[in-house]
């Protein structure tokens, strides 16, 4: 076993911070050998237990949980910051022709190895993300994530229809390609696999169809997709399926609703929608700096919850402007204020910290696993450092509550306030 001392961030099981100013954390080998916490609590208390454990002290740092990005493209890594007049746009200039090049597994690799690289910079711990419908694109990112022994789950990419060459797949031969990718990578250490059709318009009901049945023959696999996230995009859907009711109920009527089924933006979802989400079990993906940017809408994170609806934060990379918790954090904080399509409301920064940690595990179905520095879980951390950066420690020296602490870490915290990262890796 080996422990940590500093100030010390968790949550507990109803979403609410824990704080320690002066705080233990105490991790050892867990069964599966990953490294688990053993313990966390004041110095204090937590030294009495573990009078023996060798301690690292980390003076003036804040240790945290690891963040969780619920929804990001890796192979978009080189897309980000590309300007488009809107999603279908830019999809056909920057997204596609990128994309195709993931055929290639020494690109796919490259580039897989640049991204990790991005996450644990940024204090990500926990990622879900697409690939490309390239098998060397999922082959080329699980090797790495298993290479640095994160959590990580991925998909191959469904989009037979209404695809250029290049990325378009083929029917029958995707789902084939997504049975074998499941059973060569799911499950393996600290990988997940995820079924991913891209959206609605770019698969087949034949695909549609196929993807539902895989999802109900292996249940502890992820599904994610996008839904909702523009009102020319959900006009699209409309004349496709004219027979459905709205977006998701295309996803519902494929047998692609479920747990750990993981859909991005849901932005222009109604009250039925989100009753919908809740009772399936499914979750958002909110991701406040790529609907920004590409002037989707405003994700209404009061209405998910009062309808019950798992959500949690995402970057969205590359549609999404940044790969930092912190400017995620900072536009969802941005997007809770607009008031004019919507109730404006001011999310705690506490909420939103859990939004993009234990509240993200669970929306992943990963509750007690990641996202949390509470006994069990798995020993994935950032260490902060509030002087980071001259105005970083101006604010947060004059910080007199854990709210205001974290606030001046959402709204003036980048990379370089992560100090440290520590993956569960013995």
């Amino acid at each position: 076993m080996h422990a940590y001392r500093a100030s010390l961030l968790r949550f507990d099981d109803h979403g609410q911070p824990l704080f320690d100013a002066d705080g233990l954390l105490v991790v050892g080998p867990g069964p599966e050998g990953w490294n688990r916490v053993v313990d966390a609590g004041s110095h204090t208390d937590v030294s009495r237990r573990h009078p023996d454990v060798l301690v690292t002290h980390w003076p003036g740092r804040l240790i945290a949980p690891g963040f969780i990005d619920l929804h990001l493209h890796y192979p978009q890594t080189d897309v980000i910051g590309s300007p488009a007049e809107g999603l279908l746009p830019w999809l056909e200039r920057y997204t596609f022709p990128q994309e195709a090049r993931f055929a290639d597994p020494a690109h796919a690799a490259e580039v897989a190895r640049f991204f990790f690289d991005e996450l644990l910079r940024h204090g990500v711990t926990t990622a879900l993300t697409f690939a490309t419908s390239h098998l060397a694109s999922v082959d080329a990112a699980m090797a790495e994530a298993q290479r640095r022994g994160l959590r990580f789950i991925t998909g191959k990419v469904l989009q037979d229809r209404h695809s250029p060459d290049g990325v378009r797949d083929s029917t029958e031969q995707s789902l084939i390609d997504t049975d074998t990718l499941i059973r060569r990578w799911h499950g393996r250490d600290r990988l997940g696999y995820a079924i991913t059709p891209r959206f609605a318009p770019t698969s087949t009901d034949v695909q549609l169809r196929g993807a539902g049945e895989l999802a109900a023959r292996h249940a502890d696999v992820w599904v994610q997709s996008h839904v909702a996230e523009n009102r020319d995009e959900v006009r699209w859907v409309t004349e496709l399926y004219p027979q459905a009711r709205s977006y998701l109920d295309v996803y519902a009527g494929f047998g692609l609703l479920r747990e750990r089924a993981v859909y991005a933006h849901c932005i222009h979802l109604d009250a039925t929608d989100r009753a919908l989400m809740a009772s399936s079990g499914a979750a958002a993906a909110a991701s406040p700096t790529s609907n920004l940017f590409l002037g989707s809408g405003f994700f209404d994170f009061a209405a998910a919850r009062a309808a019950g609806m798992r959500h949690g934060l995402a970057s969205d990379v590359g549609g999404g402007t940044s790969f930092s918790p912190f400017h995620t954090m900072l536009a969802a904080y941005t997007v809770g204020r607009e008031g004019q399509t919507k109730p404006g409301e001011s999310l705690a920064p506490s909420h939103l910290w859990w939004l993009h940690t234990a509240g993200a595990a669970q929306a992943l179905g990963l509750p007690g696993v990641v996202g949390n520095l509470m006994p069990g879980h798995e020993a994935d951390f950032v260490v902060l450092n509030p002087q980071a950066t001259p105005l970083l420690a101006r604010r947060t020296a004059q910080a007199d509550s854990l709210e205001e602490l974290l606030f001046a870490f959402i709204v003036l915290g980048d990379e370089r306030a992560v100090e440290r990262v520590v993956l569960a890796v013995p």
